[in-house]
């Protein structure tokens, strides 16, 4: 049995692994201040400062447990707007990360299905 903890440790690896990838560069992981908490501070391959929202669902070994709610489903309105008021904080108190390119929030959704993930990067939410 996976703990909450584990699932979301693991997809935050699966989407950091992911996103190196895709030649981005990790700057910070759960960045956690008073203000809420980043999963991924990015910059993109154009120099775009990115905050990285991770949502996992971990189904069984035949990746059919969970035929119901997906990753998305979790990403509400208000987690939408905690994410972006910790965002806001973070690249007001970091100006140089910013540049010219600004900055945006992308939501990574994860099925951790055995040793096979199915990644959904979803850009500029």
């Amino acid at each position: 049995m996976k703990t909450t903890q584990s699932v979301g440790a693991a997809g935050e690896s699966a989407a950091a692994d992911y996103l190196t990838a895709k030649k981005y560069q990790i700057i910070e992981r759960n960045h956690l201040r008073a203000w809420g908490e980043l999963d991924i501070v990015a910059l993109a391959p154009d120099r775009t400062l990115v905050f990285i929202e991770v949502k996992t669902i971990y189904t069984d070994l035949t990746c059919k447990s969970n035929n119901y709610i997906t990753p998305e489903d979790n990403m509400t309105a208000t987690k939408i707007r905690k994410t972006k008021r910790a965002a806001e904080a973070y690249a007001n108190t970091h100006p140089t990360l910013v540049g010219e390119r600004g900055w945006r929030i992308d939501m990574i959704a994860v099925d951790l299905c055995g040793e096979e993930n199915h990644i959904r990067h979803y850009e500029n939410i």
